[in-house]
């Protein structure tokens, strides 16, 4: 068993005990909790690609909007980590595990934006002009097209299912694409007519919205 399928400390008894008095499922639930299984580890194989290619991209090109979208691909990795936890084994009718991964999911967006509000301010007073960067052109097209794929689907999935945690995952790959769209106007707002603030300015927005959406996400508003 991997660590992301290890229950948090103290929670086994509970995940089992609950599940023992959910609702009875019906095949077809069944099949979507899997298939949000399976879609949680789709998300995870491609945000770790996605993630390490956008850091690669910003590193090289000194842009803080780019750093801030492959380290918002870390976090989206751990609420997928989250959702594969969720529906594993006894957890998968526990309503106590499903409280639990609507939390943890919400707490993954505020680590996002702490580090990059930092450096986005720094980056405008220090007047750092990013360089090119057509790795993380591509890195945000692709995002653009794949991101809400995902996300719909799993908004889908966790409406037929009932778990705003599932819909929360779905709701970071809409962000995500959203941030690759803003990622890629600021990228080619640099490269093509110099708006070197638009990468740091569209960074302090990355920070805003990832502290919005774990609010949401924290109080199950999960639209």
């Amino acid at each position: 068993m991997s660590s992301s399928d290890q229950p948090p400390a103290g929670s086994a008894g509970n995940d089992a005990a609950d599940s023992e008095h959910a609702p009875t499922r019906d095949a077809g639930w069944h099949r979507a909790a899997r298939r949000a299984r399976l879609l949680s580890w789709v998300s995870l194989a491609y945000m770790a690609a996605e993630g390490a290619l956008a850091i690669i991209a910003a590193v090289l090109a000194g842009s803080v909007a780019l750093l801030g979208f492959g380290l918002d691909s870390v976090i989206e990795a751990l609420a997928s980590i989250v959702i594969v936890w969720r529906f594993t084994g006894a957890r998968t009718l526990s309503e106590t595990a499903e409280a639990r991964a609507g939390k943890a999911v919400a707490v993954t967006f505020f680590l996002l934006a702490p580090y990059i509000a930092y450096d986005a301010v720094t980056a405008l007073l220090a007047r750092d002009h990013p360089g090119t960067s057509w790795l993380g052109i591509a890195v945000s097209i692709v995002s653009v097209i794949v991101m809400p794929v995902l996300g719909i689907a799993k908004h889908r999935l966790g409406t037929r299912l009932d778990s705003p945690a599932t819909r929360s995952e779905g709701t970071q790959n809409l962000v995500c694409a959203y941030l690759a769209g803003a990622v890629l106007i600021g990228l080619l707002g640099n490269t093509l007519a110099g708006w070197w603030w638009l990468d740091p300015v569209i960074g302090l927005g990355i920070a805003a919205l990832a502290v919005s959406e774990g609010l949401e996400s924290w109080r199950g508003e999960d639209d």
